[in-house]
């Protein structure tokens, strides 16, 4: 019992700022929604787009970002502070490479990434000049989520979290004054949204190096990487590779879901950007639990206690469950109200609060999706949830999603439908995994 406690204490201290962190990042996506909606429906809807190509290329970066928050994790349980500071350099040093190279496709393939995603003309501009201004900047975001990792790792989620309330309040008053032309700047729209999420971005990747230098790795010694340390490179790989592919998978499908919801108009497109953006504050809990569960995880088996990782497993889920499904309930009750405040569009309001209640049960399986493949990839076990992920979302989600949404004639929420189904599959076949204890022999600390 008095272990059991203890766990608790670690997991609220980690889960807390993570909580306010991912509700604040979210909350950046929500303001830009928001403030583009007085703009107009359409510019919502190219933004839409355009941030689910981004969001993929983001993905990228992960392939180091999760590698390096599972090798700190364990490492950091283990007492090994040399193979930590080599982690944390080797992420950098490649980050930034991609990162750059990722910047210029997104700066000079604007224009026919979005022609292959079928954006019509009359969201074309607003989508290039977004997506232009933005990529332009990716690596920004490439090193400020190798810093964000490092730092949590290290039981530091706190300044990351103060980090992202500064980035916060300069993006809305950036937005303010670039979208609707305020304080003597001139009024951008879309161009004046992308601006500030940029430079809101870059503030982000400077105050992250300043903290990363004072309070966890003072500096990076030549002697660590001499010579390099290849050994760190390929443990990042393997644990990045198979992971990143999950949710390489997982956005992959949701391109394809959004070109198919881009087949039936933009209202569709529309009700898709606000209902994405809504219900992600019925599952925003259940992240900062998964991602706090899966640091307490990684330490946990750095420490060689698989039984105590497990117990902290189970509660993660039940907690994460049960308020999730609570908080979609909440919303799909307001889901008049809440629509109202976003568009007068009465054909997108029907579908968003019809969505709205259909996501009450999806929401018993994704948060468990979650936590798993969060609490799998930190004890080791990184191979299972990227073939379950491959297998369930393409064949159910997609699958089922264009057959409901598109031939059956159900529309987007014919789609929702499939989703549900998608992630209470996932969700019962990753319970399984859990509770068979096969992931406790996967660890990199022998």
């Amino acid at each position: 019992m008095i272990q059991q406690e203890n766990l608790k204490k670690r997991l609220a201290r980690l889960a807390a700022p993570i909580f306010i962190e991912t509700l604040l990042i979210m909350m950046l996506g929500a303001v830009d929604t928001v403030m583009l909606s007085r703009h107009s429906d359409n510019s919502v809807a190219a933004v839409g787009v355009v941030n689910q190509i981004i969001m993929l290329t983001f993905l990228v970066f992960e392939v180091i970002n999760l590698g390096t928050s599972v090798l700190c994790s364990q490492y950091l349980g283990a007492r090994l502070h040399k193979q930590v500071v080599q982690v944390v350099g080797v992420s950098l040093l490649v980050n930034f490479a991609v990162g750059v190279g990722i910047s210029m496709l997104l700066f000079g393939c604007a224009e026919p990434i979005l022609r292959l995603m079928g954006l019509g003309p009359e969201l074309m501009q607003d989508g290039m000049d977004y997506m232009r201004i933005v990529g332009a900047f990716a690596f920004f975001q490439a090193l400020s989520l190798t810093l964000s990792a490092s730092l949590r790792s290290a039981n530091k989620a706190v300044y990351p979290m103060l980090v992202t309330v500064v980035v916060n309040v300069l993006n809305i008053i950036g937005n303010y004054s670039l979208i609707f032309g305020r304080f003597g700047f001139p009024e951008l729209g879309v161009e004046g949204a992308a601006i500030s999420t940029a430079f809101s971005r870059g503030v982000s990747m400077v105050i992250l190096f300043v903290i990363l230098f004072r309070k966890h790795i003072h500096r990076f010694p030549p002697a660590y990487f001499r010579p390099f340390p290849w050994v760190e490179l390929k443990n990042l790989m393997k644990v990045g590779l198979p992971s990143a592919g999950e949710q390489l998978s997982y956005s992959s499908s949701q391109v394809v879901i959004t070109y198919f919801i881009n087949m039936l108009g933009v209202e569709a497109l529309a009700t898709r950007t606000y209902c994405v953006n809504i219900i992600m504050f019925a599952y925003l809990f259940s992240i900062s639990m998964a991602q706090g569960g899966a640091i307490c995880i990684g330490h946990l088996i750095g420490e060689k206690k698989p039984r105590a990782a497990f117990l902290m497993g189970k509660y993660v889920m039940k907690k994460s469950v049960m308020i999730t499904v609570i908080l979609s309930c909440i919303l799909a009750l307001f889901g008049h109200v809440i629509f109202g405040w976003l568009t007068s569009n009465a054909e997108i309001i029907k579908m968003g609060v019809t969505i709205l209640v259909i996501d009450i049960v999806l929401e018993i399986g994704r948060p468990v999706n979650i936590f798993a493949t969060n609490a799998l990839r930190a004890a080791g076990d990184v191979n299972y949830p990227f073939y379950v992920g491959l297998v369930v979302m393409w064949s159910v989600a997609v699958g089922f999603g264009y057959l409901f949404g598109i031939p059956l004639g159900w529309g987007i929420c014919g789609m929702w439908v499939a989703f549900l189904l998608d992630e209470n599959i996932r969700g019962a076949i990753f319970v399984r995994r859990w509770y068979s204890m096969k992931w406790a022999s996967k660890s990199f600390i022998r």
